[in-house]
């Protein structure tokens, strides 16, 4: 297994690629706190997770607050006795342009930026205890490439992807590796939920919405989760600040 005897936190982990990505490290033999904002489906998450190989627990939590991603270090550390392995996965979807306010820039950046900043400061002083770890944050195509009237999320996620590489930097001394995914289009709830309110189909969303990708559908969670398995595993060793795009070759051209 890729992830005997590791503990993780998974930030955003009661749904879409942190549900998955919590699925999959329990599977390759990781303890996994997940933390979220939704108490009733991560707690039902984790009872699910649970019931197979290795062991999940959840944790109501807020990671744009600073105390509150102390109290999931905190807690994970006393659960699980360590930290090897935290994936940033939060996000807070402000999908706007120009028009954005001060409270919708606030919102996006806090969970989206703030937050990863917070977690991944709080993970390394616990996995410099232990000799190193990696941190794995989800970036986005949106962070290199331009999409109408997305300046709020794309911005957090340029962010994300800089914060990637300065975190990467700056950690290498404590063998703390950190990356980066960059998924393209994922059949996450929020896209579901999207497609919902323009009335599209699963098909008409890989239609209308994946024009620019080699690959004319959207991915799987599961799919992005493994690429993040693979940043928090050993097989990555000589990877640091680097992003890694699961995009269906959207960014190829």
């Amino acid at each position: 297994m890729r992830l005997s005897d590791r503990v993780a936190i998974v930030t955003g982990a009661a749904h879409g690629i942190g549900l998955a990505t919590a699925q999959l490290f329990v599977e390759e033999g990781a303890r996994v706190l997940m933390a979220d904002i939704d108490v009733a489906a991560g707690e039902e998450a984790a009872r699910s997770i649970g019931a197979q190989q290795g062991k999940a627990r959840f944790i109501e939590a807020n990671v744009g607050k600073e105390p509150e991603c102390k109290h999931v270090v905190d807690e994970c550390v006393r659960t699980f006795g360590r930290l090897d392995v935290l994936v940033n996965n939060a996000a807070c979807f402000v999908l706007k342009g120009l028009e954005a306010t001060r409270e919708d820039w606030i919102r996006i950046m806090e969970v989206g930026v703030f937050g990863y900043s917070y977690m991944t400061r709080m993970a390394a002083a616990e996995m410099r205890k232990i000799g190193g770890g990696t941190v794995v944050n989800v970036a986005s195509v949106s962070s290199v490439v331009a999409q109408p009237n997305f300046v709020t999320y794309n911005a957090s996620k340029g962010a994300v992807l800089q914060l990637t590489r300065c975190a990467a930097m700056d950690l290498a001394p404590d063998n703390i590796r950190v990356n980066c995914v960059c998924p393209g289009l994922v059949w996450t709830s929020i896209v579901e939920r999207r497609a919902a309110e323009a009335r599209l189909t699963r098909e008409e969303v890989a239609r209308d919405w994946a024009p620019l990708q080699f690959i004319k559908r959207a991915a799987e969670p599961r799919e992005i989760a493994y690429s993040i398995l693979f940043l928090a595993s050993d097989e990555s060793s000589f990877c640091t600040g680097s992003p890694l795009f699961v995009d269906g070759g959207h960014t190829a051209q």
